[in-house]
């Protein structure tokens, strides 16, 4: 009888936990929005900006720290690269 008392205990502990480590993940690859102050603006973050950003980076030699860890300068001084370097220039589109 104790057993099925621990092996239920694990069974609704798991399905507790899942939904909630589900969302964490969810969360982590959602797009959000960030406001440019210079230029009066909203970039929102997705994949296609974090490739743009890449680009960035490795122009500057520097290596890749996820944007939200970024402090405000450095966004700053990123987004006034963003408006110089638009997707036409960043990204060639081969057309066959």
């Amino acid at each position: 009888m104790n057993r099925f008392l621990v092996l239920g205990g694990l069974l609704l502990s798991a399905a507790l936990i899942t939904p909630m480590a589900l969302r964490a993940d969810d969360d982590h690859h959602r797009e959000r929005r960030y406001y440019d102050r210079e230029h009066h603006d909203y970039h929102v973050w997705n994949g296609h900006e974090d490739r743009a950003y890449r680009v960035y980076l490795v122009e500057r030699h520097r290596e890749y720290r996820e944007w939200h860890r970024e402090n405000r300068g450095h966004q700053r001084e990123y987004f006034r690269w963003r408006h110089e370097h638009p997707d036409s220039t960043l990204f060639k589109v081969e057309i066959r």
